[in-house]
């Protein structure tokens, strides 16, 4: 496992960010997991509280071509409903649950801490699409049927965070119509497959 991560270190800061010669191309495949809190913003916000999600996330990147990694991603939110929304309506239960499909870039900046540990920040876009389901469920009495929606939706999301490479933490601004949030993810990555 050391190995691995003196490789990984070695091809992100001296094949990646340094100009290199014809021969000091790095390619590579790697599978991450992250997992982490989602916060509503906007119309989402009003009606949903504090929810959480995880994604794999599959990315590739070849230095003699790219200067970026390539990223394709999917995953699961959860957004359940307010106190404050249920007091203030018919409602007994609102979720939000989505499957959210990203496929973006993503840049490393040069390490900012260059010593035991390599510190890189980071940027990513992405092109997002959104399956939606919502569970609507009304309170006795309240002469409404209970029903679900099913609905899919783009947007795009754009984030920053911080690499040791091996580990990751993100922070990304979602956009969907009517749904937008805040994510933090903490990621662990995995190499599939690297060439030197």
């Amino acid at each position: 496992m050391k190995k691995i991560l003196l490789i990984l270190l070695l091809i992100f800061t001296s094949s990646v960010f340094a100009e290199g010669g014809p021969d000091e191309n790095a390619k590579g495949v790697f599978l991450a997991f992250g997992v982490g809190p989602r916060f509503p913003v906007g119309t989402l916000a009003n009606t949903s509280k504090l929810g959480y999600g995880f994604n794999a996330e599959l990315a590739y990147t070849n230095d003699e071509y790219l200067p970026v990694f390539l990223f394709l991603k999917t995953g699961f939110e959860n957004f359940p409903g307010s106190q404050d929304f249920y007091q203030s309506s018919s409602y007994s239960n609102y979720s939000t649950f989505a499957i959210p499909v990203n496929f973006g870039i993503r840049y490393y900046f040069h390490p900012v801490i260059n010593s035991q540990i390599i510190v890189m920040p980071l940027i990513e876009l992405s092109a997002n699409y959104g399956y939606y389901h919502i569970l609507n469920e009304f309170k006795a009495g309240s002469g409404r049927n209970n029903f679900t929606q099913n609905n899919s939706k783009l947007g795009f999301s754009a984030g920053v965070g911080l690499s040791v490479f091996m580990m990751e933490l993100l922070a990304s601004y979602n956009y969907f119509e009517s749904d937008q949030f805040l994510s933090f993810d903490l990621k662990v990555r995995f190499p599939l497959y690297i060439n030197i």
